[in-house]
């Protein structure tokens, strides 16, 4: 079992106090860094926010080895053909270090800044579909020609190609059936937020219970296990996974039981959303991280 764990950097301060965040999730061994993909987040929109493409782009400028990505990039406001290619000159930029985190888009500020009303959760599937599909084409081939009822394209290039070949992978969000399918017909990865709970050991379950839906659609669909990796977001739980070392290295090792290859976590804020103790996040990173790559380790 090999268990890799991430570290999300909300892109909500000036770059001169996020740079050395990113630095430091490099230094001290996280597996990969990643920011929301969001034109304002909850009620975070009155507050700094800003873009997640220059965001990582400033990142990979600065860091050497971790992995980079969104967590995760929607349809809300990006478009295929033109995310296309920020997405190939961000993996260019970071020499093929880009993760590309994707996800139906959910409700809120991202789906109606632009105007547009909100979309059943059913009709936002049906336009992921097509956004995926259209990426995906884009990505691996020059002179893409498509039209579907959301998005088109007439002879949308995407040359020079990504450094990683076919294309970046995909690591697609998806709790429901569809979403799911989509994860094993196009993903690298998939990536759960858990089923909600009032309490932890409920979220847990609900982790479980998601895990093995996922199990059943790539038994359906051919797909080996092992082909794909599975991530779970730790902060979607009723308790902050940095609220203690000792809650981190639990909730590691129940993912760990789940069948996950990746945890993520976010970076301690100093209020609201994620509020915690950098200390916390140190501990983790002196004493957690060597422990999983030593022999015998999860990791």
């Amino acid at each position: 079992m090999i268990m890799r764990v991430g570290i999300v950097i909300l892109p909500d301060r000036r770059w001169a106090q996020a740079r050395r965040r990113w630095q430091r999730a490099d230094e001290w061994g996280f597996d990969s860094a990643w920011t929301y993909d969001h034109l304002g987040w909850r009620d975070l929109v009155d507050g700094p926010w800003f873009d997640a493409v220059p965001t990582l782009t400033a990142a990979a400028g600065v860091t050497s080895r971790i992995r980079l990505g969104t967590l995760v990039a929607s349809p809300n406001f990006r478009h295929p053909v033109s995310f296309a290619r920020q997405v190939t000159a961000l993996d260019d930029v970071s020499d093929g270090r880009l993760t590309l985190g994707i996800g139906a888009g959910g409700a809120g500020f991202d789906a109606e800044v632009l105007g547009a009303g909100p979309l059943t959760p059913r009709r936002r599937v049906d336009r992921f579909a097509e956004f995926i599909d259209l990426l995906d084409r884009v990505l691996r081939s020059d002179g893409v020609t498509w039209r579907g009822e959301w998005f088109a394209a007439v002879d949308a290039r995407g040359n020079p190609g990504c450094v990683q070949r076919p294309r970046v992978p995909f690591v697609v969000a998806a709790n429901g059936p569809r979403a799911m399918r989509l994860a094993v017909r196009y993903g690298q990865g998939w990536v759960t937020t858990g089923g909600g709970g009032d309490d932890l050991d409920s979220w847990w379950r609900s982790v479980a219970d998601l895990a093995g839906r996922f199990d059943g659609e790539l038994a359906a669909a051919g797909r080996d296990p092992a082909t794909l990796d599975r991530y779970l977001s730790l902060d979607a739980a009723p308790v902050y996974s940095l609220s203690s070392v000792e809650c981190f290295t639990d909730a590691v090792g129940r993912a760990a039981g789940l069948g996950f290859t990746d945890v993520v976590a976010h970076w301690p804020r100093e209020s609201s959303w994620y509020a915690g103790d950098e200390a916390v996040l140190e501990r983790v990173a002196a004493e957690v991280l060597p422990m999983l790559s030593a022999p015998g380790g999860t990791r």
